[in-house]
């Protein structure tokens, strides 16, 4: 067969579909690998015309696409992309790429990244987010890679990606090797956590204040046409005024709340932790997911502890809920970005935190206003450690601050949970206090294990033996 489709996907799911079918339209014919002939068929016939050929061969599938050849996995993560990687490997030739554009776990990544280029293949690692509408009308991408290679595939993926209001493609190479990954999975824990705090928040309304679904979507629609403008917001409202055509019923209500994850939001949480940076509205919403799954022990709590006699939840909460959800999202967004300025210098990707912030503009699950304000803060600042310490950031949580306070204290005292709206609190305060109570934790810890500790008024470590010996 001769030569002449542009890029091969590999994964012919909904995103995998999306995707090849985004990209024929843009100019760039492609070759879809399916499992059986039925499945490439199946893709042709849902292009509705478009420049795509399906395969179920391998070999024919490569003959088909031009050399040296751009080739996509959008397969689920961890052994399945080993997989197909091993079935490649014998038909590649030198320059081909592999990029995997799955949720892959950065480590793998790396190993792979290792593996392929030392066979004078190369690799990318590539964070994609949008869901099936982004990756068929123009996805927020992530690479990670050598530049030669990302010049070569760079008008292509900047063709099929998300524009920005400026105009700006969604899509820039974050580093070298698993950067891309890694930023998609401090992208998916942010995401975890204004996920959370938007849940929480509803759950003011609908549990303790008791408005209806309509009422909820009413001001969350009223919310995104201002600061709160993002893309959780938006489907947050049009969730809720979603009718059950079979019940007739808020299909929002009939939904099991027992939340479940694909493990980015763990993954964040676990490499903050080995990074020693603090994530904990990221830490607490995967924590509240895994907390949901425990239904037999949540019903055997309602009914041993009841409502423990708690006020109702303050009238206020209505007031104070907007700029609540807004401080906690600056707060959110501060943590993840610190995560990745820690990630950058521990793993050599030398990102560039503008540049990221200026990506997730449009396309990705985690878009909104406030974002074009982080791009802002980090393009007049690229050393700037934490995102709260930006002046006009701080000005922000100037305003919202008592307002997250007070809505944080009304859903306590009405006992309604709001885990990631506290945790945010307490982040706050944490890193605008010059001084901390962990000089007692140092003072116990040498008390126990003669760990040691420094002082304020000498230089050096100290040991004190706390109690006289006997």
């Amino acid at each position: 067969m001769s030569e002449h489709l542009e890029f091969g996907m590999i994964g012919l799911g909904t995103m995998g579909r999306n995707l090849a079918f985004n990209l024929a339209e843009n100019g760039y014919p492609v070759a879809g690998l399916a499992t059986s002939e039925e499945k490439a068929r199946n893709f042709e016939n849902l292009a509705n015309g478009l420049p795509v050929r399906g395969f179920a061969d391998p070999k024919q599938f490569l003959a088909s696409i031009r050399k040296p050849r751009p080739i996509m996995l959008l397969v689920p993560a961890g052994q399945p992309v080993d997989d197909v990687i091993a079935e490649l490997k014998p038909l590649l030739e030198p320059d081909d790429l592999i990029i995997d554009g799955g949720n892959s776990y950065f480590k793998d990544t790396d190993r792979r990244s290792a593996d392929l280029e030392g066979l004078g293949f190369g690799f990318f690692g590539m964070g994609v987010s949008g869901g099936e509408s982004g990756a068929r009308h123009g996805p927020s991408m992530m690479p990670g890679g050598s530049e030669r290679l990302w010049e070569r595939v760079r008008p292509l993926l900047e063709k099929v990606s998300a524009k920005a209001e400026d105009g700006a493609p969604c899509v820039a190479l974050m580093g070298p090797h698993s950067s891309g990954h890694y930023v998609k999975t401090v992208h998916n824990g942010i995401e975890y956590a204004l996920m959370q705090g938007v849940s929480e928040i509803y759950d003011g309304f609908r549990n303790g204040l008791g408005l209806s679904n309509a009422e909820i979507a009413d001001i969350f629609e009223s919310w995104d046409a201002a600061e709160l403008k993002g893309f959780l917001m938006q489907i947050s409202y049009q969730v809720l005024r979603y009718t059950d055509p079979g019940t007739g019923q808020s299909l929002v209500d009939l939904i099991s709340d027992k939340a479940k994850q694909k493990g980015t939001g763990k993954w964040t949480s676990q490499d903050a932790m080995d990074l020693g940076v603090p994530v904990p509205s990221i830490d607490i919403a995967v924590a509240a997911r895994e907390l949901s799954s425990y239904k037999d022990d949540r019903l055997t709590g309602a009914a041993l502890y009841g409502t423990m006699g708690l006020t109702s939840l303050s009238s206020d909460f209505k007031q104070t809920a907007r700029n609540a959800m807004m401080a906690a999202m600056a707060i959110a967004y501060a943590q993840g970005f610190s995560q990745l300025s820690a990630a950058s210098a521990e793993y050599g990707y030398s990102l560039k935190m503008d540049k990221v912030a200026s990506i997730w503009r449009a396309g990705c699950i985690i878009r909104s206003a406030f974002l074009q304000q982080i791009t802002h803060a980090f393009t007049s600042n690229p050393n700037l450690p934490n995102l709260l310490l930006d002046k006009e950031v701080s000005e922000i949580l100037s305003k919202t601050h008592r307002d997250l306070r007070a809505t944080v204290q009304s859903l306590m005292a009405a006992g309604i949970p709001c885990p990631m709206l506290c945790s945010s609190v307490a982040y706050l305060d944490g890193i605008r206090r010059a001084k901390l109570p962990t000089n007692l934790i140092q003072a116990q810890r040498d008390y126990f294990g003669a760990h040691t500790y420094e002082r304020i008024d000498q230089e050096g470590t100290f040991h004190t033996q706390w109690v006289p010996e006997v």
